[in-house]
């Protein structure tokens, strides 16, 4: 049984794959970055569960469907599996921003799914690994440690709430996944 405590939920877009402001529409237009691959399967190889928390209004505003989302996590998987990792689940909220539901971030759904999945009944130390606020927001909601990385929106992030790069903080800052899982496994070396 996974533990909360050795437990990482990443943001998709911007934080495993490159983002779009035009929404990440298919699999031709789905780029994962190499670094964060193989820092996932670093963090597994390591003992860490890794999940993923991902919002795709995509889909309710009719730019791709749930097929084309799952083509995706498919190849997305098997690139996780050939470094050696395993992404434990994936949560994804489908829904536009006017669907008033309680998955899309910074709404805490898509965490309690995540943690019905793990049978974790509880998500407080994990860790959530994004690059918006509403990443930070929800993993806040749910006694998760924030993460904010620069990759995808995460300098624009920074622009907006320079709040979270100030000393004490309640978020650390790092330029991308592979930094924070060099840190973060780093610590872990720690006596």
């Amino acid at each position: 049984m996974p533990r909360a405590d050795r437990l990482i939920i990443l943001d998709r877009d911007g934080v495993i794959n490159q983002d779009s402001d035009d929404y990440v529409k298919s699999l031709e237009e789905f780029h994962p970055y190499p670094s964060a691959i193989h820092a996932i399967g670093r963090l597994c190889q390591a003992g860490w569960t890794v999940a993923v928390a991902t919002n795709q209004s995509g889909i309710a505003r009719g730019y791709y469907d749930e097929a084309t989302l799952a083509s995706m996590h498919e190849h997305l998987q098997a690139m996780v599996a050939d470094a050696g990792g395993r992404l434990a689940h994936i949560a994804y909220c489908p829904h536009s921003p006017e669907d008033d539901c309680d998955c899309r971030k910074p709404r805490p759904g898509l965490l309690d799914q995540i943690g019905r999945a793990l049978g974790m009944p509880s998500l407080s130390g994990s860790w959530m690994v994004g690059d918006k606020n509403v990443d930070l927001q929800v993993g806040e909601a749910r006694g998760c440690q924030p993460v904010l990385v620069r990759s995808g929106k995460g300098e624009r992030t920074l622009t907006k709430h320079p709040e979270l790069a100030a000393p004490g903080s309640r978020a650390r800052v790092f330029d991308d996944l592979a930094s924070f899982v060099d840190w973060l496994l780093e610590e872990q070396q720690e006596p």
